[in-house]
């Protein structure tokens, strides 16, 4: 499915949460990996006609999906993540989010461990959802880092795949999944969509392990920005980062310019939508996304990465 189809059916929906699980069911990836995991290759044809029926008739959805938000992204993801293997899929969840102790301590958890029944195998998923911004260091090479600078593609890839998704061979793991009589091998798989946010006056390099169709937007310094007719923005707030932004309303300003402001003087980033509106419908519809970041930003993180 071509970007602008996945785009025209997810604003499709009303309900936000039925939104953001069809952007998950499509999305594009930031890794590149055997063990990457692509929905698409077993959600079945008619799932739009699913998530149309659940749209419709909420009394019809997962229970899951009427639940408020979470503050935090990353459990909201979780949730999204829930319904699309239990209910889109029909695939049993054997255990989620099962810590693994050793000697009394914490030492890993698992994020998802399902019954892949296409397949016929148990699978081990660990999934994260991520936003990166590409920062150049002077002569050396690109680092992508998290709002939070203290994240980081590289080290998240990295733990993705030589420590999360390994974790099912650890002894301890094998006897925490002997007590659910859960037998291994388990197969690993990894999940992680999200955005990558190229400087707007600078050249930055993309990773070889990201594909090449992933999603992308822009950053800039709150100085850049304010220099801008900013008046076609609004702000993106979570967990509305999911998926693309539309609104009958048009933008406005005020909310813009005062989240430019905290910006500047509370030194947070934050995540814009550039909207445009569709003559068909006269609803604004997101055409670009933005984030905007202090001039301290990312900060020591960015001295110590050179």
């Amino acid at each position: 499915m071509n970007a602008n189809l996945a785009a025209k059916l997810i604003n499709s929906y009303r309900t936000p949460a039925i939104r953001h699980l069809a952007w998950l069911c499509q999305t594009p990836q930031l890794l590149r990996s055997p063990i990457t995991f692509d929905p698409a290759h077993y959600l079945p044809p008619n799932y739009p006609d699913l998530l149309k029926r659940w749209d419709q008739k909420p009394e019809t959805a997962p229970l899951l999906l009427s639940e408020p938000p979470q503050r935090r992204l990353g459990f909201y993801f979780e949730r999204l993540y829930q319904v699309l293997l239990n209910d889109l899929l029909g695939w049993p969840i054997l255990l989620k989010n099962q810590q693994i102790q050793s000697n009394g301590r914490t030492i890993g958890e698992l994020d998802f461990v399902a019954h892949n029944l296409k397949d016929d195998r148990v699978e081990h998923h660990e999934i994260a959802i991520k936003f990166y911004l590409g920062v150049p260091t002077s002569g050396g090479p690109t680092f992508w880092h998290g709002p939070n600078a203290r994240d980081r593609l590289d080290i998240k890839t990295t733990n993705l795949l030589e420590h999360q998704s390994r974790r099912t061979q650890l002894p301890e793991t094998l006897a925490l999944l002997s007590e659910f009589d859960i037998t291994g091998p388990l197969t690993p798989r990894v999940f992680m969509p999200g955005y990558l946010f190229y400087p707007t006056n600078e050249q930055v390099q993309t990773p070889t392990y990201v594909p090449d169709n992933h999603l992308r937007g822009s950053w800039m310094y709150i100085t850049d920005a304010k220099a801008l007719d900013t008046s076609h923005w609004v702000v993106l707030s979570k967990p509305h980062w999911i998926g693309n932004w539309y609104q009958s309303d048009p933008p406005n300003t005020t909310y813009t310019l005062e989240a430019l402001e905290r910006v500047e003087h509370r030194a947070v980033p934050q995540l814009f939508a550039m909207m445009q509106k569709d003559p068909g419908t006269g609803n604004w519809l997101e055409i670009d996304r933005v984030f905007v970041v202090p001039g301290v930003w990312p900060g020591a993180n960015r001295s110590a990465s050179q």
